[in-house]
Parts: structure tokens; C-alpha cells; sequence
């Protein structure tokens, strides 16, 4: 007896090769399941109705497996049917010698194709062993029906399974795990058939819990429509516990091979179904870029308008609302617009690199949605806003100025309205047509002081000029009551100095007839009005409201204080003077017994004015100390305001700034795989974004010298438009740096590149960019390529193949070259992708070989979702086979990588 056992021992251990994984998992032969007699039975038939579905094809068949083959005649005959090669002629002759020899020629094929027969010789098959003669039928199945199964790189029996799973994985009630139980109740088999051939069986009236109707109606219909013999009994399975394995994998394989054309269509249309997913990602990606590049454009179209408006407002209430509003801009509705923008361009270059990544087309946004469209609008935005903040700070001034001007314009016109009243009608009298000659004398002295009190009063009225005028330069809003105001002042001063001069000529006509005046009066007063003059002066000085920025401006005025406080003193001693005078009048007139009329008839400022005007600028001297004492400290507020930021800038505008040239280098010399670098760019990522609480920091106290109307500091170059954009520019070029890695990894995973090949890359393009920028120009690329091993020197070839590749690289004609597009060109010279010509002729096996596709054929064959997308873009067939119906799968694969138009 042959013992094949040991034979293929010394098969694997010279090395001759290893035994499949289908075999191995069935080595061990469960000879004691056998001794099931419910087994056996479903064995027996199986197996002799495989063996005539081949024996039937050579015009014979068996009907006693054990028996049949006994003379090895059957049994050759078997073999040369299912493996259509030819075996050494049997012997004819009926003695044992004869059948023993015809067996072992059979056998002796089996072995040659690396089948492992344990313990089966073939003394025991002519003796017709029912046990040896199973395990020898089982073991022919496996090797020639089963071993070729194979699906995702599984072993025989798994890719069977995984088969079986995969066809009735959308039926109800189907769960296939095994070959045995799951089978039972007859629904596998009819989800077989009807995932293939729906037409041939009604899937949805089957009942779970009638497994014989279910069972036969599958193993009729397959016999009659799908030529597979009924190999198993629909009651014997149904009354065992566990029917056999064998059996139901030997009538499941025959299903296989029925279906292995409907095999070769589903991976034709996976591979579509793959190319069509990808398709459609990329149409998402690509509506997502649109909707957001428009949203984006939308918000700058609506913002710009805004930021340019420069119409000033007309009260300083409005133009400070108006730039809280731009701080809110600023603040607020800018930044998520800031990362809208930089996340855009990054979902720009992905989709980009997916596109290439898949040889599709490079994507083209609609008109006025390209990326230097955005950047565009965004520097139209910048624009806008640059000076912006600066021109509201300077009207704001503007109107603090005018509402300054304006508050003393009133004050100085209340303060001459009042010294007027009653002036023009005291002019018009004429009492000196009966007045003695004495009250004569009295009249013309008192005009003489009048005159000079006029002359007195003529530099308030050239400053309430001079101030209405400024109003006017400075677009005061309230400029025409400031000007009729003004108009009627000057027009009023010109009467009173025409009604002055007429009443001086008729008193000087008179004056031959008047006496003597009392002198002591006449001296108090002409010095009693411009020592009251000055008094209201003061006054008016020490209420005048102020505006500074500075300390120093405010120790300006507080020693301009100190020194009229230092004139006090002559000015209380003129006052006794002028007293003095007075009193010495009323003394002569006491003593003269002279009765005076009443008032002194020179001038209207009596001896109490002049001291109730003293009292009130004796009042208003430490109130005037108070109010300059209280800026100084506000002034001294500011300062430190000044130090804080700037002792805080100084610190955060440096480290931006090395920061930026830190991502720079890192950009450049970067080691180790690009997921280290990856890892180590986040890290670094998360190290500049908590760094933010410093730029929080100093946006407060940035708003606290804001509130408080600070304009200027020179204890730092740094101001917060600075630090913004720097921090700005630090987030998008750390976010831009961390993409350009991704897509390096997505390039390098989509196109098989080894870390090795990148570093190589890397190493390369870095040694030839001289000056760090990250491109190259053309002859910096071109010894570049020469290093990797390119010929681009020769002067005809070499120039042409150079050309060639700048025209990959470079597209635009800008003369650099980066190092994404020296990797994509690497990557496409070093790697494989699918093409145009692949998808069509997957179509074509869904087709059946026809120059067309139908609507159904793309229905039964794709997923809905995706049958639906192609059936919505394929063109119909024009061809002169064309049929109704017919689509045209050509064209439209052309135009999925973009060689025609969709």
C-alpha cells in the first residue's frame, strides 16, 4: 500500500513548497464522523451526485460510490474530466493486480498536485472501503472545486464562506457563519440564486418556518435553470441536528462556480464603485469649497463698504459708538473669519492633492471663487481697514476739540452778551441836554471810562472771531447758529462803537460849559474798570476748561497757575488802592459836608463788585488747584497705562517674531518620519496656541489705554495691530506648515512611497535650496533631478525631458519650483493609479462584452446610490449597435479623469 502521508512529508521538508491553507485546515480526516449513519448518507449522495455532474460530461456516471470506482477505471476517468489533462492509460485486465495499479495511477495523480492523502491507499478503495472511498472523494472536491476559491486573500474554505456571506448579507433572515446549521432552513440557498438570478425565484413569499419548501425549491430550480445536480435531501438535512459540512460545502461550491462569471462583474464593479467613491468625495469637497469660498466673499463684499465709509459723525457720542463698533469688529466678527479663511485654503490644497493623488483633474472653483480671488478680496479688506482705527481716534479728537471750542465760544459770547445789555441804549440818551454843568463833566468822564472798558472788552470780541472761525475750519455741526451768533456780536460791536463815538463828539460839544469834576472819582474810576476787567478775566481764565495728553503738558499748566497766583499779591494791593481812593472821596465829602447824590458817577463798578469779584477769584483759586491736580494724577494714570503695555509688548512682540523664524526652519530641516514631524508640528502647535492667555493679557490692557484715550506711547514700537497680525500670521503658517506634512503623508499612503524615498526627497530638494525659501528655480531643480539620477544634461534629449518636467512642475511658467510639486511629480514618476482605460474595460465585463451598458445591468451590478449617479451623468449610446436605453460607458469614464467633459 502507498502511503501518501509520508510521501508529502518529504515533499515539505525538502523545501519543495508549503501546503495550502485549505488543506491545512482539513488535514486531519474525521474518520468517526462517518460512523454517523444520517452523515453518511447526506455524504454518499452529495458525493456521488458531484461525481456525475463531471462523469455525465464523459457520457457515464456511478451509482454505488464504494463500489464504482473498485477498478480505478471511474476513478481516472473522474480526474482526467475535472482536471483536462490526460493520466497513463489504465490496465483492462479484471484481476486485483489490475484494479490495485489503476487506483494507484490515480492516486499518484492526486499527490502529483500537492494533495496531502493521509492513510488512503489503494488496496482499501478496491476492497471498497466506504469510509477511505469518502475521504478519497472529499479530498478530489477540495483540490478541484474548492482550492481556487479564494476572496480578500482568505483560504479556501474561509473565501467560500466570506463569499456566501457577502451575496446574502442584504436578505432577511439569512446569517451564514458556518456550513452546516446556517443552511437548514433552505434561505441561504434561495438568497444564492436570487442575489444572481432574481428572476428565477420569489424571494419574499419564502417562510422561515418551512424549511422542506424552502429547501427543494432551491435544489429544483438550481437543477433546472442553473445545471447543478440535487445533491443533498431536503428532509435529511431538515431531521439533523448538525447536517454534514462536507456535503453542504461540495453543493455550495457548485453554486460558486455557476455564479464565477457573476464573480468577475462583481469585481468589475467594485473597482467602479471604488472610482465612483472617490468621484463623489471629491464633488462634496468641491460643493463645500464653493459654498464656503461664497459665504466668505459674501461677508468681505458686506464688510468692506463699512470699513471705507469715512462720512464723520456730527457728535462725539456717535463717533465713539462708531469705534466701539470697529473694536467689536475686530474683535468679535474678524477672528472666526481669519480661521474661515486659513481652514479654506487648507481644504483647498487637501481636495487639490486628493484629485492628483487619484489622477483626476485639478479642481477649477467657479469664477471669482478662486483662492487668489479670496486673497484678493481679503487684501481689498485689509486695505480697508488699515487706517481705519486711526481716522475714528482722530475725529474723536476732532470733535473734542470742536466741542471744547464750542463750550468756550458760548461761555465768552454769554459773558459779552451780558457786558452789552443795556450798553446800546445807555449810548442813545441824551440826559445831557439838561443836566447841569457839573453832571456834564460827570457824563464825559464816565464815557471816557466806558471807552476804555469798550477798548478792554475789544480782544474778547476778536477771540469769539477767531474761535467761530476755527468752528468753522473744523466742520463744527452746529456752525450756523455759531455763525449768526458771531454775526450778531460783531454787528452789535460795530453799533455800540458807532454810538460811542457819536455821544464822545456831543459831550466834547459841551464841555467848554462844564466845571470842575471831582478828580478822586474820575481816578477811582479809570482804575477801578480794567482792575475789574482783570478780574473777570481771571475769571473766565480760572474756569477755562483744558484738554492734555501728557504730564508735562499738564505741569505746563500747573506752573502757568503758580505763577498768577504769584501776582495775587500786587493785585490785592492795587485793590486797597483803588478802595482807598474811594474812601478818601467820602472822607473830603464828610468833611466837606458835600452830600453826594449817590453812586459814583464815573463808573458803575462800586467798591463792593470789586469785592465780590475778589472773594470769587479767591474761591476759584484752590477749585482751579484741585481740578489741575486731579488731571496730573490722571495724566500719572496714564503713564503707568503706557508702562504696563509696553513692558508686556515688548516681551510678546519678540517672541512672535522668533517664533515665525523658528517655523521657518522647522518647515526646512525637518527629521525623522513624516508622522514625528507631525506629531512634533502639533506639539509645537499647542505650545503657540497656550501661549494665547499672553495675547488675551495684553488685548486688556490694551482696552484699558484705549478707554482711557491714550493715543501714543514711546516706551515700545510694538502696538496691538502689530501683535495681532504677527499672531495671526504665526497661527496660519503653523496651520499651513502642519497641512503641507498631511498631504505629504496622504501622498506617501495613497502612493506606496517608502519614509526613505520622502527623507531621500527631502534631503535633496533641501540641499539645493540654497537660500531656505522652499523653492527651487529651474537650474537649482535641474541639478536637483541630475542628483536622483535623471538625464537632463545632453543637449537635445536632455533638454526636452527637462522641459517636459518643468511643464509638470510648473504649469504657470513662474520659474520655481516647490517642494509639493516635486513631491507630486516624484510620487507620479514612482507609482501606478488607475486610468481611464482600466474603469472602461470594467465596464465592459459588466456589459458583457458590449460596446454599451443598460440602466438595469447598472442596477443589478452597482450599489443603488452609485448605479443612480452614473445612470444620471452617462450620455447615450450613438453607436450603430445601440439599443433603447443604451448608455455610453466610454465617454463617461474618459471624463471622470478628465479627458473629455462630463
Amino acid at each position: 500500500m502507498v502511503d501518501y502521508h509520508a510521501a508529502n512529508q518529504h515533499y515539505n521538508n525538502s523545501g519543495g513548497g508549503s501546503i495550502p491553507t485549505y488543506m491545512a485546515q482539513e488535514d486531519d480526516w474525521d474518520r468517526d464522523m462517518l460512523l454517523d449513519p444520517a452523515w453518511e448518507k447526506q455524504q454518499r449522495k452529495t458525493f456521488t451526485a458531484w461525481c456525475n455532474s463531471h462523469l455525465r460530461k464523459a457520457g457515464t456516471q456511478i451509482e454505488n460510490i464504494d463500489e464504482d470506482f473498485r477498478d480505478g477505471l471511474k476513478l481516472m476517468l473522474l480526474l482526467e474530466v475535472i482536471s483536462g489533462e490526460r493520466l497513463p492509460k489504465p490496465e483492462r485486465g479484471k484481476m486485483r493486480v489490475h484494479k490495485i495499479n489503476n487506483v494507484n495511477k490515480a492516486l499518484d495523480f492526486i499527490a502529483s498536485k500537492g494533495v496531502k492523502l493521509v492513510s488512503i491507499g489503494a488496496e482499501e478503495i478496491v476492497d471498497g472501503n466506504a469510509k477511505m472511498t469518502l475521504g478519497m472523494i472529499w479530498t478530489i472536491i477540495l483540490r478541484f472545486a474548492i482550492q481556487d476559491i479564494s476572496v480578500e486573500e482568505t483560504s479556501a474554505k474561509e473565501g467560500l464562506l466570506l463569499w456566501c456571506q457577502r451575496k446574502t448579507a442584504p436578505y432577511k433572515n439569512v446569517n451564514v457563519q458556518n456550513f452546516h446549521i446556517s443552511w437548514k432552513d433552505g434561505l441561504a440557498f434561495n438568497a444564492l440564486i436570487h442575489r444572481h438570478r432574481p428572476e428565477l425565484i420569489d424571494y419574499d413569499k419564502l417562510r422561515k418556518d418551512d424549511p422542506v419548501t424552502n429547501l427543494n425549491n432551491a435544489f429544483e430550480v438550481a437543477e433546472k435553470y442553473l445545471d447543478i445536480p440535487k445533491m443533498l435531501d431536503a428532509e435529511d438535512i431538515v431531521n439533523t441536528a448538525r447536517p454534514d459540512e462536507k456535503a453542504i460545502m461540495t453543493y455550495v461550491s457548485s453554486f460558486y462556480h455557476a455564479f464565477s462569471g457573476a464573480q468577475k462583474a462583481e469585481t468589475a464593479a467594485n473597482r467602479i464603485c471604488k472610482v465612483l467613491a472617490v468621484n463623489q468625495e471629491n464633488e462634496h469637497l468641491m460643493e463645500d469649497y464653493e459654498r464656503l469660498a461664497s459665504d466668505l466673499l459674501e461677508w468681505v463684499k458686506r464688510t468692506v463698504p463699512w470699513l471705507e465709509n469715512r462720512v464723520p459723525e456730527k457728535i462725539l457720542p456717535d463717533m465713539q459708538q462708531k469705534l466701539e463698533d470697529f473694536r467689536d469688529y475686530r474683535r468679535v466678527h474678524k477672528p472666526p473669519k481669519v480661521q474661515e479663511k486659513c481652514q479654506l485654503e487648507i481644504n483647498f490644497n487637501t481636495l487639490q492633492t486628493k484629485l492628483r493623488l487619484s489622477n483626476r483633474p485639478a479642481f477649477m472653483p467657479s469664477e471669482g471663487r478662486m483662492v487668489s480671488d479670496i486673497n484678493n478680496a481679503w487684501q481689498h479688506l485689509e486695505q480697508a481697514e488699515k487706517g481705519c482705527e486711526e481716522w475714528m481716534l482722530s475725529e474723536i479728537r476732532r470733535l473734542e476739540r470742536l466741542d471744547h471750542l464750542g463750550g468756550k465760544f458760548r461761555q465768552k459770547a454769554d459773558i459779552h452778551e451780558c457786558w452789552t445789555d443795556g450798553k446800546e441804549a445807555m449810548l442813545k440818551q441824551k440826559d445831557y441836554e439838561t443836566a447841569t454843568l457839573s453832571d456834564i463833566k460827570a457824563l464825559i468822564r464816565k464815557h471816557e471810562a466806558f471807552e476804555s472798558d469798550l477798548a478792554a472788552h475789544q480782544d474778547r470780541v476778536e477771540q469769539i472771531a477767531a474761535i467761530a472761525q476755527e468752528l468753522n475750519e473744523l466742520d463744527y455741526y452746529d456752525s450756523p447758529n455759531v455763525n449768526a451768533r458771531c454775526q450778531k456780536i460783531c454787528d452789535q460791536w460795530d453799533v455800540l462803537g458807532s454810538l460811542s463815538q457819536n455821544r464822545r463828539e456831543a459831550l466834547e460839544n459841551t464841555e467848554k460849559q462844564l466845571e470842575t469834576i471831582d478828580q478822586l472819582n474820575l481816578e477811582y474810576a479809570k482804575r477801578a474798570a480794567p482792575f475789574n476787567n482783570w478780574m473777570v478775566g481771571a475769571t473766565e481764565d480760572l474756569q477755562d476748561m483744558f484738554i492734555v495728553h501728557t504730564t508735562d503738558e499738564i505741569k505746563g499748566l500747573i506752573t502757568a497757575h503758580e505763577q498768577f497766583k504769584a501776582t495775587l499779591a500786587d493785585a490785592d494791593r492795587e485793590r486797597e488802592a483803588i478802595l482807598g481812593i474811594h474812601n478818601e472821596a467820602q472822607k473830603i465829602a464828610k468833611h466837606s459836608n458835600i452830600k453826594l447824590s449817590g453812586n459814583n458817577p464815573y463808573t458803575s463798578v462800586t467798591p463792593q463788585v470789586i469785592n465780590s469779584m475778589w472773594d470769587k477769584v479767591q474761591q476759584l483759586v484752590p477749585k482751579r488747584d484741585q481740578a489741575l491736580q486731579d488731571e496730573l494724577n490722571k495724566q500719572q494714570s496714564n503713564e503707568h497705562l503706557r508702562r504696563q503695555f509696553a513692558s508686556q509688548a515688548n516681551v510678546v512682540g519678540p517672541w512672535i517674531q522668533n517664533k515665525m523664524q523658528e517655523i521657518g526652519r522647522i518647515s526646512i530641516e525637518m527629521h525623522g518620519t513624516l508622522e514625528d514631524q507631525l506629531n512634533n508640528l502639533r506639539q509645537y502647535e499647542l505650545s503657540i496656541v497656550n501661549y494665547k492667555s499672553n495675547i488675551d493679557t495684553l488685548e486688556q490692557q490694551h482696552q484699558l489705554i484705549q478707554e482711557a484715550l491714550i493715543f501714543d506711547n514711546v516706551h515700545t514700537n510694538y502696538t496691538m495691530e502689530h501683535i495681532r497680525v504677527g499672531w495671526e500670521q504665526l497661527l496660519t503658517t503653523t496651520a499651513r506648515t502642519i497641512n503641507e506634512i498631511e498631504n505629504q503623508i496622504l501622498t506617501r499612503d495613497a502612493k506606496g512611497i517608502s519614509q526613505e524615498q520622502l527623507h531621500e526627497f527631502r534631503t535633496s530638494f533641501n540641499h539645493f535650496d540654497k537660500d531656505h525659501s522652499g523653492k527651487l528655480g529651474a537650474e537649482e531643480f535641474k541639478a536637483c533631478l541630475i542628483s536622483l539620477g535623471y538625464d537632463v544634461e545632453t543637449e537635445n534629449k536632455g533638454e526636452a525631458e527637462f522641459a517636459r518636467i518643468m511643464a509638470i512642475v510648473d504649469p504657470n511658467n513662474t520659474g520655481m519650483v516647490t517642494f509639493q510639486a516635486f513631491i507630486d511629480f516624484m510620487s507620479r514618476e514612482t507609482t501606478d493609479t488607475d486610468t481611464a482605460d482600466q474603469v472602461i474595460a470594467s465596464f465592459r465585463i459588466l456589459a458583457g462584452d458590449k460596446n454599451y451598458i443598460l440602466a438595469d445591468e447598472l442596477r443589478r451590478e452597482l450599489p443603488p446610490d452609485q448605479a443612480e449617479y452614473c445612470i444620471a451623468r452617462m450620455a447615450p449610446y450613438r453607436g450603430p449597435d445601440a439599443v433603447p436605453g443604451a448608455l455610453d460607458y466610454m465617454s463617461f469614464s474618459t471624463a471622470l479623469y478628465g479627458e473629455s467633459d462630463l
